[in-house]
Formats: structure tokens, C-alpha cells, sequence
């Protein structure tokens, strides 16, 4: 049998908790899961899902939002009151 070693790391507490119920929802534990994920990364040589950045994130978008940011610190931007828009469903 392999020798097994304490691998030790912070987490966000919402994190955390979401992925104990995700987890125990499909009868695993947080360990199996990540030991199941660290051989799928170790046999592949890759993250085994998709990784994408949040375009909100982009530089572009930043520069975007710092731009209004700016305009609002200036009183140059316009904003208008307009009615809501009834959805028939």
C-alpha cells in the first residue's frame, strides 16, 4: 500500500461547507474527492475540467468601470429614471 501524506491548505468557509454537502450528496468525502482529483490531474498532466477566466474581470472592463467610477467622483455621469419593464409570461 502507497504511503499516504497530510496535504494541508486554506479554503473559504462557504467553500468548504458547499462542497462537504456536494460531496456527501454523491457518498464521498472532501479527502476522496480531492485524492480522486489529484490522480485524474497526476495521470492527465492536466486540470481535469474547463478553466476560464470572468470576462467582468478583463482588463478592458476594468478600465470600463474605473471610467464611470471616475465620471460618478466627477458628477459626469447622467443617470435617468425610466419605468420598469412589464414581462408577460
Amino acid at each position: 500500500m502507497a504511503q499516504t501524506v497530510n496535504v494541508n491548505f486554506k479554503l473559504d468557509a462557504d467553500v468548504k461547507k458547499s462542497m462537504e454537502k456536494a460531496c456527501s450528496d454523491m457518498g464521498l468525502s472532501m479527502s476522496a474527492a480531492f485524492t480522486i482529483f489529484a490522480k485524474k490531474v497526476g495521470r492527465e498532466r492536466r486540470i481535469p475540467f474547463e478553466i476560464s477566466a470572468d470576462p467582468f474581470y478583463s482588463e478592458s472592463n476594468i478600465r470600463y468601470l474605473e471610467k464611470i467610477m471616475r465620471d460618478i467622483e466627477e458628477d459626469k455621469a447622467h443617470f435617468a429614471e425610466h419605468d420598469l419593464i412589464e414581462v408577460e409570461e
